[in-house]
């Protein structure tokens, strides 16, 4: 299928949204909800070895939430990873492949259960795989801080990435999520990787940001967004997993920095600490805000809305709510 049809599927998403896409909510979160120990380097990716059932689960519940897009729970899920736990490659290929397997399976099984009910407002959803940074497999915090250190070259993180994507790839996602991403040189590295396994399905590539300003490693995001403009491989363009506060303005810098989408899906605002690997307490967001948040971010020009972490499928039911009842006032 050519890069043009499946860049429709997305657009077509997009349009049946009223212009603006939910994505789903903190993935980990809901599964420590459902009382998932996953304090591990694996993270959520965990699940896919101990309990997959679990992480089906956690997909339909954000679909009933109104999720339009499902991001696959392979953020944290590297062969490397993988191998350290004991597994082998294949083994780690196989969970890879598992992750995706599961949120179509999911995706399909609640659309054959509600598409013959228009009235619900339901879409068919999209299953985007991801891909988290360099900084998540070392799982030191350092997709926070962007520093890799001097022996992390461009070519390095090609390496990293590449086996995984064609892996997820053979999968068949809709979509590709890059997330978390820190750093102009791994941004660099996924754009290149993109071009050279010469993918034909839509991307996206999201920074975290620590001062609502520069992606974490100080470079400033016209730098970062200079690399990516240049590639028609990269559909849309964002923040995940930042405070909601940082949002309103990185919409309005990105929206003159760039013509690509943009998705924004933030925390709840709490802070990470990725040494301690615990939530600090922060100014909190609850739910009615997020709906509030919502609708100013997808009037600033944001095409892909939702939640990271410690966001849950009530959050995602707020936002999906408040864009639904817009996009009716609108059409009607």
């Amino acid at each position: 299928m050519g890069v043009e049809k499946r860049k429709t599927l997305l657009e077509d998403l997009v349009c049946k949204a009223g212009g603006c896409a939910v994505i789903d909510g903190g993935f980990a979160t809901q599964l420590e909800t459902h009382g998932a120990a996953i304090n591990d380097p694996l993270w959520s990716a965990l699940c896919l070895i101990k309990d997959p059932d679990l992480i089906k689960r956690v997909h339909l519940e954000y679909l009933e939430a109104g999720a339009d897009i499902l991001i696959t729970s392979s953020y944290q899920a590297t062969i490397p990873g993988f191998v350290s736990m004991g597994l082998s490659i294949e083994e780690g290929e196989l969970l890879l492949k598992k992750s995706v397997k599961l949120a179509v399976e999911a995706r399909d099984k609640f659309w054959d259960a509600v598409k013959n009910n228009p009235i619900n407002g339901y879409n068919r959803a999209l299953v985007a795989a991801s891909i988290g940074s360099y900084g998540a497999y070392l799982a030191d915090g350092s997709e926070y801080s962007g520093y890799y250190g001097p022996d992390v070259n461009l070519e390095k993180l090609k390496d990293f990435h590449r086996r995984r994507l064609q892996v997820l790839m053979e999968a068949g996602p809709d979509l590709l999520a890059f997330e978390t991403i820190p750093n102009k040189l791994e941004a660099q590295a996924c754009v290149e990787l993109l071009e050279e396994e010469n993918v034909k399905i839509p991307s996206w590539i999201c920074f975290s940001s620590v001062d609502g300003e520069n992606a974490p490693s100080g470079e400033t995001f016209r730098e970062c967004l200079d690399v990516i403009n240049k590639s028609n491989r990269i559909n849309a363009v964002g923040i995940n997993c930042a405070p909601p506060h940082f949002i309103e303005s990185l919409i309005c810098k990105f929206k003159e920095l760039t013509e690509k989408w943009i998705a924004v899906y933030p925390n709840s605002g709490e802070t990470w600490d990725g040494r301690a690997k615990r939530w600090l307490p922060s100014t909190c967001f609850d739910d009615d805000k997020f709906e509030l948040f919502a609708a100013k971010w997808h009037d600033l020009g944001a095409s892909l809305i939702g939640g990271c972490c410690r966001t849950t499928p009530s959050t995602i039911r707020a936002i999906s709510k408040v864009l639904k009842q817009r996009d009716l006032a609108v059409s009607g």
